[in-house]
């Protein structure tokens, strides 16, 4: 099945591995939390036992070091899509509010990103990603 959307998550090389899956982990609830239309229905197993809707489309995960994550940022907002960020900064907070003021005490310039995820539609995420290869 081919969507008119792409969802993508550019995260940095050099994170530890608990760091990146932590990283893909907020980012993916963010894509969720502002697309609700991108949630697929509840699952169910041939016992009946129920579990969570989960997003019912490929998320396309990426590497990059600071300077392509950067330019990915940059050229997401040239576009007008909306990003969800996670700095470096967030590691060491232990709440919401606090990753909301991490981000805000930097300017954009400034920010120490180690990830970032975009939903928008296909052609646009492939310009925002060019370049990028798949995380491994």
């Amino acid at each position: 099945m081919q969507f008119d959307t792409k969802i993508a998550v550019v995260i940095r090389n050099d994170l530890q591995t608990w760091q990146k899956l932590n990283v893909a982990s907020f980012l993916a609830g963010g894509i969720a939390a502002a697309f609700p239309e991108c949630i697929g229905e509840p699952y169910e197993d041939a016992s009946e036992t129920k579990y969570l809707s989960l997003i019912g489309q490929p998320i396309l995960i990426y590497g990059a070091d600071g300077p392509a994550l950067s330019r990915a940022l940059d050229r997401a907002l040239s576009r007008n899509v909306t990003p969800a960020v996670y700095t470096e900064e967030m590691f060491a907070t232990t709440h919401d509010a606090a990753n909301r003021q991490a981000v805000r005490a930097v300017s954009r310039a400034d920010l120490n990103l180690v990830g970032i995820a975009i939903r928008a539609e296909r052609k646009v995420v492939d310009k925002i990603v060019d370049g990028l290869r798949f995380h491994s």
